[in-house]
């Protein structure tokens, strides 16, 4: 299981990285929020998160 742990933090990390260069903070701030939101059950961060990230998305087609 060690090396499953590893490739998982691996994981995160690129992504949140990726999501950082395309998105700047306010990605960033938004993965947060889901990620938090997820984890501790609740919808209203979850929420939060993710309508900053859809925001941030759909923002160059608006």
């Amino acid at each position: 299981m060690p090396a499953l742990a590893l490739i998982s933090a691996v994981l995160v990390i690129t992504v949140e990285q990726l999501v950082q260069w395309q998105y700047g903070a306010a990605g960033l701030l938004g993965l947060l929020l889901l990620t938090i939101g997820v984890r501790a059950n609740s919808p209203g961060f979850s929420s939060a998160g993710a309508v900053l990230l859809a925001l941030l998305v759909a923002r160059p087609a608006l």
